[in-house]
């Protein structure tokens, strides 16, 4: 073995044993860690490494990982789960599992990454899983198919395709049809609903004109389908619009699976907005009625988190991206959430306080001139509060 082995395990096992702390910000609504909770440094020394020392006199990187993002989230056998996409130095994504006995650091990865049945050979990329462990018994992945189109102009197009998994331990999986959507062409952030919604299986969707561009689809959509083996959507109902001048006013995508509550599904989705550095991501929340999840009950305005300090920077800067959540017993919600498509972070709240911001939180009114009224009326009512305290 080369002895630049021990060294780099070394700082590996320091990075993995590293405590996290809670970050001195406060909003009254979640708590942010200090610390990324998984980065490309937290893969295994033997995934990046030949440790023959023969094949490897230099102990060079063969085969190099660029980023570790975009993660969704599952408690499992008393563990929390990430599934992250990792980028290798080569552009090409692929699965892995990492856990740990706590919700906020030590996570390790499984000693190999995840490999699913290959059921098209045009199937060039794929990104970006959500985990639903649903009311049949199957816990399903269901992640961006990204496959190679055809050639335009001298230009290879792309088509986004949401593939669909399901196992019941994260090792052994079952590759199925993807979703056919037959209004939408393309599909991007879908995300399978936990439950049966009158009999059949449920999802959040995204209806896309082109690889990139949402164009005509109007936001976060929902649809039903009767077979999950056979998973066709005839309709798509839009559950959370895009607007104009708004975080969302690009693009929206559902993000980490709804989330159930006494009082609604909560949702924890994404927005797009353009700027003059490019686009901006946030994650924002919003919930639909318990008994019918494609009705909206209540949204905040606004966003819920968007990217700060170093989590501006990365290979996709002001960005942060949620696809996983998890909610424990006790009531505490971790947001796991990824920045600039670099690295994981996990933010902590519990049920009761995302219930009351997303409840209590004013609606966003859509004109400025509104919006300034809207908070020209919370000054005036504390600066009240105020000189009654100041007169006491």
């Amino acid at each position: 073995m080369h002895p630049r082995y021990f060294e780099e395990l070394e700082k590996y096992e320091k990075l993995i044993n590293l405590k996290n702390e809670k970050a001195d910000e406060y909003n009254g609504i979640f708590t942010r860690y200090k610390n990324p909770v998984l980065t490309a440094a937290h893969t295994p020394l033997f995934w990046r490494y030949d440790l023959d020392e023969k094949a490897n006199p230099f102990f060079m990187e063969r085969l190099g990982i660029n980023t570790v993002f975009n993660a969704g989230a599952i408690k499992l056998n008393g563990k929390y789960v990430l599934m992250a996409r990792v980028e290798g130095s080569d552009r090409k994504s692929f699965f892995a599992v990492a856990e740990s006995d706590s919700p906020t650091e030590g996570f390790r990865f499984r000693s190999h990454p995840v490999i699913l049945p290959d059921i098209d050979e045009n199937e060039t990329n794929m990104y970006d899983m959500r985990l639903t462990s649903h009311e049949d018994g199957y816990i399903y992945g269901v992640f961006c198919s990204e496959c190679r189109d055809k050639v335009v102009n001298g230009n290879v197009t792309a088509t986004a395709y949401a593939g669909i998994v399901r196992t019941k331990d994260l090792e052994n999986w079952e590759r199925l049809p993807n979703l056919v959507t037959l209004r939408s062409a393309q599909q991007r952030n879908v995300v399978l609903h936990p439950e049966f919604v009158k009999g059949k299986y449920a999802f959040y969707t995204r209806p896309m004109d082109d690889f990139i561009e949402a164009g005509s689809g109007a936001g976060i959509g929902f649809g039903v389908c009767d077979d999950i083996m056979h998973p066709v959507i005839d309709e798509e109902i839009i559950i959370n619009q895009r607007r104009f001048h708004t975080i969302n006013e690009m693009k929206n995508g559902a993000g980490a699976t709804p989330i159930k509550t006494d009082k609604c599904w909560l949702h924890i989705a994404h927005g797009v907005r353009n700027t003059a550095a490019g686009l901006r991501y946030v994650i924002y929340a919003f919930a639909t009625d318990l008994n019918n999840p494609s009705k909206p009950v209540a949204a905040p305005g606004g966003y819920l988190i968007a990217p700060e300090g170093i989590e501006r920077v990365g290979d996709v800067s002001n960005v942060v991206f949620t696809n996983g959540a998890i909610c424990d017993d006790d009531g505490k919600l971790y947001i796991y959430y990824a920045s600039s498509d670099t690295r994981m972070h996990v933010a902590e709240t519990t049920v009761d306080r995302i219930l009351d911001y997303v409840f209590n939180t004013p609606a966003d009114p859509y004109r400025s001139g509104d919006c300034v009224r809207q908070r020209d009326e919370l000054i005036t009512k504390n600066l009240k509060i105020l000189s009654e305290l100041e007169n006491k």
